[in-house]
Order: structure tokens, then C-alpha cells, then sequence
């Protein structure tokens, strides 16, 4: 047997194998580099009672103020005695009003002295579980048996699990999108090229994977933190009927549909591509061209709004626009990231990739990139707000991270688009003219050692030895035409550019899944800006203690007014009624009016609805200036006696 030199192809893939996997390993490690620590989703930016605070007597509730839309159950808020028992109701109080979001929970009376603690958890509206405890005392400060565990959800092996696979269903849709939309509009005759078709099934399946994982560990994420609870078919179920489990329900939906996709596309598209075709066969390529590129666009951006619908985009400003937008800004992600690594891989391990392919895809880069500098406009603006945002939050710097990734990478899109234009004609096409003639000469021969056998006596054909002819003659046909390929200096100076432009798209892509479970720069400016005015005034409620005489039977009292968060806007407001023993005071009517007198302004009327005996309410009690209002309380206790008692308080 002679041996044979190893071809240009194959030594240049050899070298290369060392260098790409080098170039991988760094990318994942930085890629989990950046991963770690998460940063910070909704935040808790007031309590009342406030961490470690001392009141005189018990409160009546216990109410939590966040910067962002968060959703909360009756178990959210819990509150423990000194001992460990929950001492309260256990119903979640939603008191939201316009931007203040604020959940509370009401506590039993007759509270003894002592160090209680509350222990919160909630879902931020970027689909992240968010917790935390504090303490505060009635009367003075005692010992607490109470041991909160110190791994919380969103914490420890099931949240870098659950993170692991969100990278994942990112780098996965990107890939099955961009290498469709690679096939169907750059280069056809790449669907029945098996590297490209392994490419997109593994991306089909990674997201299926992925997005199932997400599903199954979304009640551990949320919760308790444990692997076990991904089998809890309660918690399961209260997972489907979140936002965020019927999203990943709707993705698995879509995933199957872009199953029946591929399928045809790597099925009888994919045949057509080798078949000699009539102009009836044209028209009919053309139709079925036309029809996946509409069911694929579908189903993609269908996918991308199961992002869009559970996550920032949903919330905050202008949902309205801000999810068809988030949607374009992912497709025109995946088509101009997965569609990089197809023609990657296409360059490295399909044979005979045109040159006009590779200047459509140019085009369609071009494209993409236009609407990701309008999308990604609108979503700094969206996300940040302010300039000092951009400089001063995590999310503004991560932003900053991302634009210079972009600029990186039009860098060396530009060089691969020059590489692009020296191109001269692909070397393999050329090859691919001469391949029915070299077919024929291969049947020729076999044809002519089969005579040749049969003439031996050996038999006439010889099926073994004509199956053997082919084979060696298709590898050499193969070794010639990645010889011819690999020496255009310019197709491998390509090749570099297009895989270092991979290599920059995954960190770009690395830190895109970050900012999606980062705390929106305009969102963590509000919360520090409220954190700088709390120093100015106390970011608590505004509590008065009244006492009224009506002059009728029974008509001696004291109405106790909340006023939370006694600030200029959105305010609730509290009023419960005492008898001189302390005991609650049912009243016909009360009625509650604010003035501002240095500004003419007032009295601003409201009728509290009643909430329990001697307890009454509203939310949305709007102070429109910052001043010395006063407090005017109206009690009726019988049908002619009623009396009005007043207060001066500071509003911040």
C-alpha cells in the first residue's frame, strides 16, 4: 500500500484544533467569571418597622417597600416571636399605589416585649427570586431563638444550575436561529451539508434541554433551594401558573413546531438541493423557501417573546413598546451571532462554501446590526434613564462593557468583509464543475476493473471492488478540492477573522445574559435616591395619636392616624379608633381631610373604607407639596355627635 501525505486541510485543522480549544476554555472561564457574583434585582428600600428599630408598642403590621415590581404569596412575608412563632395572619396586604410598591402583612394583637423577625421573599419582575430578614423589638431589645437558614433562594448549587442553564437557552436560540436563517437566505445548498445540520439540531436541542431544566428547577430556584423540590408536582403546578412558568410551557410549545421546521428543512428542502430540477421544480423550491421563511420568522420571534414576556422588558416604562422591541433586538442577536457560527463552521468543514454566500451574509450582518443599534438605543434609554446611570450602576457599566464588544466586533467584520472582497472564485466550486466528469471517469474505471475481473475468471462484477473504487476515488475527489480550498491565502485569512469574530460573540453573548438579571440602571438610581433622602427624613410612616370628646353618651376616645410613607406623592393611610380602656372603638363615620395653608391648598377630602371594628383605611392619598399640613379627623359617634380634632405634620 502507498502512503500518502497528510492534505493542507488536514494539517491546518490539526494545528488549529490546539488554538480554538485554547480560545473556547477562556471564553467559558470568562463567561462564568462574569457570571459570579449575581447582581442585585428588586431591592428592599424601606421597612416599617425600620432593621433593628425599637417601638414603644406593637404594631399593628408589618409593610415592605421595593424599587421594582416584584410578585409576592401569602407566605412571603413571615414573622417570627422571639421563639420562632409566626405571629402573623399570614394574608398578604397588596398596598401599591402608582410607583410605591408595598406589601404588608397584619400582626396579632396582644404582642409581649421582645425581638421579632421578619423574613421576606419575593420574584423580581426579571423573573429572579429575591429575600431577606431583619429584626426589630417591642419595648426593648431580648434573645431570639429564631435560625433563618443561611442559603436563600436564588442561592448556592440550584440558582449556578438554573444560571448554567439560561446561558445555555441563549447560546442555543441564537444558533438555531442564526444557522436557519444562514441556510435559507445566504446559502441553500448548505442544507444538506451535515455540519450545518448537526449545528442547528444540537441548538434545537441545547434550548429544548435547557428551557425543560429551567421548568423543572424554577420551584427550587423560587424557593427552598433544594434539587429534591424539582420533583414537587404542587410546586410544579404553582409554577405554571406564573408568568415565568407559562413562558418556559410556551417555548417548549414553539421548540416542538420548530422541530416540524427542521425536519423539513433538512428533509425534502435538503434533497432538492442535489436533485435536477425542471422550472416547475423551481417555482415549487421558491414556494417552499417562501413558506418556511414565514413559519421559521414565526416561530422564532415567538420564542424570543417567551423572554420578552417574563422578563425586563414586561415591566417598567412603556411595556407596550418595549417587548416588540426586546423581541427584534433578540432576533436580530441570534440572526447576526448564530449566523456567524454557521458560516464559521461552514468555512472550516463544508466543502465549497460560494463567495456569494459569504457577501450575503455580509448583508444580512449590515442588517442586523441596524436594528440592533435602534433596539439597543431605546433599551439604554428604557434601562437607564440618566447619564450618571451609565457610569454609576451595574447595569450602566455592563452596558458600556457591551457596546465596546460590538464595536470590537464591526472591527473585525469589516476585516472578514475585506477578506470577503479578494476572494476569487471558490476554489471548490471550481472543483465541484469537474466532479460529474469525474464521476463518470470513476464509473468508467470501475466499470473497466469489473470487465477486468470477470475476464480473471474471478466472476463477472464484483460489487466489493466496485464499492471500493468509489470510496477511493470520492476521497480523492474530497482531498483535492480542500487542498485547492485552503490554499486561497484569502479564504484562510477569512476563516481567522470569522472565528476570532466567534470568539468575541460569545462574551458578547455572555454578557447580554447578564444584563437581562441585572437591576435596571433607572432602577437602582431610584433606590439609591431614595436611600440619600432617608438621611435627610426618616423613611418612615407618620404616626399622631388624637384624643376627641364628642360630648355625647360614650363619646370620649383617641383616634391613633398612619400616614406611610408621610412623603410628597402616593401615601396610605391608617385610622383606628380606641376607647379610653384601650379597647377598639367602632364609629359611625370617620372622615379624614389634609391642608396646606402656606400654599392655599386643602383640605384634600378622604373617606377611609371601613377594615376591621375600630380600623379604617385608604391607599393613594395623594400630597402633592412638601410642608406643614395639617391633619383634620372628623369622628361621629351617634347619630348628632361628632367632633373634629387636628394635627400639624412635616411631609418630606
Amino acid at each position: 500500500m502507498t502512503a500518502t501525505a497528510p492534505s493542507a486541510a488536514r494539517v491546518h485543522a490539526t494545528a488549529l484544533l490546539p488554538r480554538l480549544t485554547l480560545v473556547l476554555a477562556a471564553l467559558l472561564a470568562t463567561l462564568f467569571a462574569m457570571a459570579a457574583p449575581a447582581s442585585a434585582h428588586a431591592a428592599l428600600t424601606a421597612s416599617d418597622p425600620k432593621d433593628g428599630a425599637v417601638v414603644a408598642t406593637a404594631p399593628a403590621q408589618v409593610t415592605l417597600s421595593f424599587s421594582e415590581q416584584v410578585a409576592m404569596g401569602n407566605d412571603s412575608i413571615r414573622v417570627l416571636d422571639p421563639q420562632g412563632k409566626r405571629i402573623d395572619t399570614g394574608e398578604l396586604r397588596d398596598m401599591c399605589s402608582g410607583s410605591t410598591i408595598r406589601y404588608g402583612t397584619a400582626l396579632h394583637t396582644g404582642l409581649p416585649n421582645g425581638t421579632y423577625t421578619v423574613a421576606w421573599q419575593a420574584v423580581s419582575a426579571d423573573s429572579h427570586p429575591v429575600a431577606g430578614a431583619f429584626t426589630f423589638s417591642i419595648g426593648a431589645p431580648s434573645a431570639t431563638a429564631v435560625n433563618l437558614p443561611a442559603q436563600t433562594a436564588g442561592d448556592g448549587p440550584v440558582a449556578l444550575a438554573y444560571d448554567v442553564a439560561r446561558y445555555a437557552a441563549y447560546a442555543g436560540f441564537a444558533v438555531l436561529v442564526g444557522g436557519a436563517a444562514f441556510i435559507l437566505v445566504c446559502w441553500r445548498r448548505g442544507a444538506a451539508e451535515r455540519s450545518l445540520q448537526r449545528l442547528v439540531v444540537r441548538a434545537w436541542v441545547t434550548l429544548t434541554v435547557a428551557t425543560l431544566a429551567m421548568l423543572m428547577l424554577r420551584n427550587p430556584y423560587t424557593g427552598s433551594g433544594k434539587f429534591a423540590d424539582a420533583f414537587d408536582l404542587d410546586g410544579l403546578k404553582a409554577v405554571l401558573e406564573t408568568k415565568s412558568g407559562a413562558s418556559l410551557v410556551s417555548r417548549l410549545l414553539l421548540l416542538g413546531a420548530a422541530a416540524l421546521f427542521i425536519a423539513v428543512l433538512f428533509g425534502a428542502y435538503a434533497r432538492r438541493q442535489h436533485a435536477d430540477r425542471s422550472a416547475e421544480d423551481t417555482k415549487a423550491d421558491s414556494d417552499l423557501v417562501f413558506g418556511l421563511a414565514v413559519g421559521g420568522t414565526v416561530v422564532a420571534g415567538g420564542i424570543a417573546a417567551t423572554w420578552a414576556l417574563s422578563e425586563h422588558a414586561s415591566t417598567g416604562i412603556q411595556p407596550g413598546i418595549a417587548m416588540p422591541v426586546d423581541i427584534l433586538h433578540l432576533l436580530a442577536v441570534a440572526t447576526w451571532l448564530g449566523g456567524l457560527t454557521a458560516l464559521l463552521v461552514a468555512l472550516h468543514k463544508a466543502p465549497g462554501i460560494e463567495r456569494e454566500a459569504i457577501r450575503r451574509f455580509s448583508a444580512v450582518a449590515f442588517t442586523s446590526v441596524i436594528v440592533l443599534a435602534a433596539t439597543g438605543t431605546y433599551q439604554a434609554w428604557r434601562q437607564i434613564g440618566t447619564w450618571s446611570a451609565l457610569t454609576g450602576t451595574g447595569y450602566g457599566q455592563l452596558l458600556l462593557v457591551k457596546v465596546g464588544l460590538v464595536a470590537v466586533l464591526l472591527s473585525i467584520a469589516y476585516l472578514s468583509r475585506t477578506w470577503t472582497g479578494r476572494l476569487a472564485e471558490a476554489p471548490a466550486v471550481k472543483a465541484a464543475k469537474g466532479t460529474k466528469a469525474a464521476k463518470v471517469v470513476a464509473q468508467r474505471d470501475v466499470s473497466r476493473e469489473t470487465q477486468s475481473v470477470g475476464g480473471t475468471g474471478a466472476g463477472a462484477g464484483d460489487p466489493k471492488r466496485a464499492a471500493q473504487l468509489v470510496r477511493q476515488q470520492a476521497a480523492q475527489d474530497n482531498a483535492r478540492e480542500r487542498q485547492a480550498r485552503d490554499a486561497d491565502p484569502d479564504r484562510a485569512g477569512l476563516r481567522r477573522s470569522v472565528l476570532a469574530e466567534a470568539g468575541v460573540a460569545v462574551v458578547l453573548l455572555a454578557v447580554t445574559t447578564i444584563l437581562t438579571s441585572t437591576e435596571p440602571g433607572r432602577a437602582a438610581e431610584l433606590e439609591a435616591g431614595r436611600g440619600s433622602n432617608a438621611t435627610a427624613v426618616p423613611n418612615r410612616a407618620i404616626k399622631v395619636t388624637l384624643p376627641f370628646d364628642t360630648g355625647g353618651q360614650n363619646g370620649k376616645g383617641s383616634v391613633r392616624v398612619e400616614l406611610d410613607p408621610g412623603r410628597v406623592g402616593a401615601n396610605s393611610l391608617h385610622v383606628w379608633a380606641d376607647t379610653p380602656d384601650g379597647k377598639p372603638l367602632d364609629l359611625p363615620e370617620v372622615k379624614v381631610s389634609f391642608t396646606l395653608p402656606t400654599k392655599d391648598i386643602g383640605p384634600l377630602p378622604v373617606v377611609p373604607e371601613h377594615a376591621a371594628p375600630g380600623h379604617w383605611s385608604a391607599s393613594g392619598v395623594q400630597l402633592p407639596l412638601a410642608g406643614d399640613w395639617r391633619i383634620d379627623v372628623t369622628v361621629r359617634t351617634s347619630d348628632i355627635d361628632q367632633t373634629t380634632v387636628q394635627k400639624n405634620v412635616k411631609i418630606g
